[in-house]
């Protein structure tokens, strides 16, 4: 995965947010947000409508607030999570092959990416327009292994969102959980095979596997 768990993009998308929605007037909280994390654009746009109504402008306010994003990444910085680097390192040290599975765009993803100066770790990208299911179907998760020539059961997923740790156990993934937004549920936790409070924790985790 990507937003959430690499990066601390959802933080930035979610102020977007609630800047966007304050100045047009509609009401709006952090508890709405996390109703559209590990979504893609479709699901999202039915979350707006079935709150809001079908007038609502999602699609105007989706632009206006990836180009914020752009803007604010542009200039500050992206936002990395603690233990990015050192778990790619460990990673690529150990002769792993590293695949983003996420329903971001590539053009997104490739720009984060570029951004973090990361993009050399990874050997393959599967993005929200490579798949035809959104998380928490397993698809994009299949693609990765795929596209990495390896088994799915000899993967490990991270991930930050309740939706993705159902996509990647679906995959039949080990999976690894570092939550961001959204605390693990009752509902997924026989699903998560390693918990952490940081990227790096996983690594002690990896050690003993």
């Amino acid at each position: 995965d990507m937003d959430g768990l690499m990066f601390d993009t959802e933080r930035l998308v979610y102020d977007n947010w609630q800047q966007m929605m304050d100045e047009r007037g509609y009401p709006y909280s952090i508890e709405d947000f996390k109703q559209t994390v590990g979504r893609r654009k479709a699901e999202v746009q039915n979350f707006y409508f079935g709150k809001y109504g079908a007038d609502f402008p999602y699609w105007e306010l989706s632009e206006q607030g990836k180009k914020m994003y752009i803007d604010k990444v542009k200039r500050d910085g992206i936002p990395v999570k603690q233990g990015l680097y050192e778990t790619l390192s460990y990673l690529k040290n150990k002769g792993c092959k590293i695949a983003l599975a996420t329903s971001t765009s590539r053009q997104t993803a490739e720009f984060n990416l570029e951004s973090a100066k990361v993009t050399e770790f990874f050997d393959a990208l599967v993005c929200g327009g490579d798949v035809k299911n959104g998380k928490p179907h397993p698809e994009v998760f299949l693609t990765a292994a795929a596209a990495l020539g390896e088994k799915p059961s000899d993967c490990i997923a991270f991930e930050d969102s309740i939706n993705g740790i159902k996509s990647a156990h679906a995959a039949g993934m080990t999976t690894v959980m570092v939550p961001d937004f959204l605390e693990p549920t009752d509902e997924i936790r026989p699903m998560i095979d390693c918990l952490c409070k940081s990227l790096e924790e996983s690594i002690l985790y990896m050690e003993k596997e």
